[in-house]
């Protein structure tokens, strides 16, 4: 497509990072942003960040948020067809105790409030392909603080004041607005003594796996519009009756909107009286649970061999399966006495991902740096554990000079993009790269900010 722009604009700043010698001032000016706002990986305080950006124009953009957003649509229709039907259920193949807790009801709209689908994007051509499924707004505030800190370079400045209308996306307002909407949605928000407006907000997780800067920005931006929320251990949590009316508490009071970030499967794995009071708080509607557990199926890595399931062809319209055929990658369960043959052969062109929720770090590609036979016990542990194995398509690669103490000359990376939908309206980008597979164990990542040029 000859109006896309992304490649050139990174190429052109990459240039500029190079004339000022890897601008070395502005990373430094970049990393004490990074360091003293929101530090997102493993407590070290800066992230890997990249100086350049991702950078989008109006046609790249276009692209991107009408994909997300129709397969947005897709999602939210093939989960109201799963609550729906035993049958369509079962292709799912959850255990027993998961799939009860699906079933649920939200008592709002909105099924899935919150997406972030990870992308490949070839930004010369404008093909993308769907590589995972998260129905969660991890990595929003990385998006931004990442984002801030570029802006803080003087690649940036001499970048910008050669184009105009420059911005940046804010998927943490998204996720607010979202928050308010579907809370005032929820059949419940303006019963006994609940705020239809401001509730107290809890964001609900385990604490050794919560995304605790991301939930520090969330807090302090609720505050701001006058809501007043909380990180909630989940462990915290239990019903207690007070003027005759049951409500869901933790240690500092009573949380009338829970924002779930416990994925269901954790909750599984570690069972807890916070867990059941959650469910059971879900269950006789005394709090709104935002990231119902009807959202966590599609986010298992089930989803993309069910979309291709035959039964599939009988909930989506003709458009819709085009769709899934043209954007979304080819896969299988693996099961005992399959056929691996093809897998063998094409050793690749696969990628195999366990079973149980969307994680990208966790998938194995054939050509993650393993011989054969290794790639066939791969295979074979897949088929005892029920895993699925999907096409495993090329990153994208483009360059990218690297912040804090990397060096001035660009280097080729692999991209992943996750755009977030906030109650199926697109909202953000989350880009990341790294230097080999952007889904394997073996290539080292960095975050990147996002900008989009609108000339």
């Amino acid at each position: 497509m000859s109006n896309l722009q992304s490649r050139a604009l990174e190429s052109e700043f990459c240039a500029i990072v190079n004339e000022l010698g890897g601008d070395a001032e502005g990373k430094a000016a970049g990393d004490a942003f990074l360091a003293a706002s929101h530090p997102v990986r493993g407590g070290r305080g800066v992230p890997d960040w990249a100086v350049t950006p991702k950078i989008l124009g109006p046609a790249e953009l276009g692209i991107l948020r009408d994909g997300a957003e129709t397969f947005g649509r897709i999602l939210e229709k093939v989960t109201a067809h799963y609550l729906d039907d035993a049958d369509y259920r079962a292709l799912f193949r959850l255990p027993e105790e998961f799939e009860q807790q699906t079933l649920i009801p939200t008592g709002y709209d909105q099924l899935i409030p919150f997406m972030r689908l990870d992308t490949l994007f070839d930004q010369e051509t404008g093909a993308f392909r769907f590589c995972g499924v998260a129905t969660t707004s991890a990595g929003m505030t990385s998006a931004i603080d990442v984002t801030r800190a570029v802006c803080l370079t003087e690649a940036y400045r001499r970048f910008s004041e050669r184009h105009e209308g420059i911005h940046a996306l804010d998927p943490v307002g998204g996720v607010i607005e979202a928050l308010r909407e579907t809370y005032t949605s929820w059949a419940n928000a303006d019963a006994g003594t609940h705020h239809p407006e401001r509730p107290v907000v809890g964001i609900v997780d385990y604490p050794e796996s919560a995304s605790a800067v991301e939930f520090a920005d969330l807090i302090e931006r609720l505050a701001e519009e006058g809501v007043f929320a909380r990180f909630v251990d989940i462990r915290d949590l239990r019903i207690e009756e007070a003027a005759g009316q049951r409500r869901l508490v933790d240690s500092e009071g009573p949380v009338v909107c829970v924002y779930r970030r416990a994925p269901l499967g954790e909750m599984l794995e570690k069972p807890c009286a916070g867990a059941e009071a959650l469910v059971e708080a879900a269950r006789r509607g005394l709090a709104c649970l935002i990231g119902g557990f009807c959202a966590a199926p599609v986010a298992t890595n089930a989803i993309f061999a069910v979309l291709h399931a035959p039964e599939t062809e009988a909930v989506l319209t003709s458009d819709e399966l085009a769709f899934v055929r043209a954007h979304v990658p080819e896969a299988h369960f693996l099961e005992r006495g399959c056929d691996l043959t093809p897998y063998l052969a094409e050793q690749d062109g696969w990628i195999v991902r366990p079973a149980g929720g969307y994680r990208a770090s966790e998938a194995v590609a054939g050509v993650d740096r393993m011989d054969r036979d290794e790639w066939w016990r791969v295979l074979l542990a897949g088929c005892e554990e029920g895993a699925v194995i999907e096409r495993c398509d090329p990153a994208y690669r483009s360059q990218i000079v690297v912040g804090g103490e990397g060096g001035s000359e660009p280097i080729e990376v692999g991209n992943m993009l996750g755009l977030f939908l906030c109650r199926g309206a697109f909202r953000g980008v989350y880009a990341r790269c790294g230097h080999e597979s952007v889904m394997g164990a073996w290539g080292e990542h960095f975050d990147l900010g996002c900008l989009v040029v609108n000339e």
